[in-house]
């Protein structure tokens, strides 16, 4: 079975379980939750009996919008928080994390904020996708980071860091028509053509070199790299914190809101025909921040089970891509904030 058939038999013939662990007496973070996924995954948190939950939204209003629903729907006022995040900001990133670590304790964060864009525009010093998806998203990771082993240390518990990636990582390659007509990709030879070159960052941040129907997929693939060569090097015994990547599926969503007109049409029936409502994407949301255990340190989750990543992930490139990705990363983020990397310790 091919990528893109696997994915439909799962759509179709999988729900991903209810969920129903008991979050009593712990503070989880939630990304880009003012709608859609987010807003759903906080809403079971709120019902799982969490301390306190932190909806980022970057218009308040919004995000004010989305707490007054949940605490609604759910009968509990006083848990859901509404904070400022902007991963367009590298400034702004660093005063959130500054203000996370002023928390009594931070159990689990799931960083589902994300953009989906055909146009290229460039933000932060890169292409935006990248500097959303990729950049920002691992600079609060690693500043966040200390806190949630600070939690592991005081409370003997083993939080969790959660990056909502997609399975559109399969997708990677130079025609659209391939993920919309075929339902195989045999082969890594059109997955993810930027590897090729000298370096990757380099050629994604080119104008003349952007592939901006493909950049969300590639964006997706660039986390699950980078989480894969992180948890390669750093065990739970070493880091005592559990960093795991999901897909929540295809569901209904804003994600193609900035989309070109073919994209938005191509997702519209796709939605039409196999989409699962937020709130059941949002279950794997959960699992993966709250439910899944350490075994899924390094791992990615689709329905609440662990899947296999791509076959150019796990195929013989694979390793040596990570550490590619992460070499050019790594660099990038400590330009940001100097000595960012040593959060992860040796």
């Amino acid at each position: 079975m091919g990528p893109l058939s696997q994915c439909l038999y799962d759509q179709v013939f999988t729900t991903p379980a209810y969920p129903t662990t008991d979050c009593t007496g712990r503070t989880i973070i939630v990304t880009g939750a003012n709608t859609g996924l987010g807003k759903e995954a906080v809403r079971h948190l709120v019902r799982l009996n969490a301390d306190r939950v932190i909806l980022t939204s970057r218009t308040a209003s919004k995000g004010e919008a989305a707490a007054k629903d949940i605490e609604q729907t759910t009968g509990r006022k006083g848990v859901v928080e509404v904070w400022d995040l902007d991963l367009q900001n590298y400034d702004n990133v660093k005063a959130f994390a500054e203000r996370v670590h002023t928390l009594k304790r931070l159990d689990a964060i799931i960083e589902n904020a994300g953009i989906n864009t055909m146009k290229y525009a460039t933000v932060a010093g890169n292409e935006s996708t990248i500097t959303v998806n990729v950049v920002s998203t691992f600079l609060l990771a690693l500043l966040v980071l200390p806190k949630l082993q600070e939690t592991a240390r005081l409370y003997n518990v083993v939080p969790t860091l959660t990056i909502v990636s997609s399975d559109v990582h399969y997708f990677t390659s130079v025609s659209i028509s391939r993920l919309v007509f075929s339902c195989t990709i045999a082969t890594n030879k059109f997955q993810f053509p930027e590897r090729k070159s000298t370096n990757i960052f380099d050629t994604l941040n080119d104008p003349k070199q952007a592939r901006m129907h493909d950049r969300y997929n590639v964006s997706k693939l660039l986390e699950i790299l980078t989480v894969r060569h992180i948890t390669r090097n750093h065990p739970i015994s070493q880091l005592n914190v559990t960093i795991n990547t999901l897909t929540p599926g295809l569901c209904e969503s804003e994600l193609l809101r900035d989309s070109n007109m073919f994209m938005r049409a191509v997702g519209w029936v796709l939605k039409a025909v196999f989409a699962r409502t937020t709130e059941v994407g949002s279950r794997t949301l959960v699992h993966g921040g709250v439910t899944a255990g350490e075994e899924t340190h390094g791992k990615f989750i689709q329905s609440c089970s662990v899947l296999e990543c791509s076959k150019l992930v796990e195929g013989p490139e694979g390793k040596g891509l990570e550490d590619r990705v992460w070499g050019e990363l790594s660099e990038k983020l400590e330009a940001i904030q100097p000595g960012i990397t040593k959060n992860l310790g040796a």
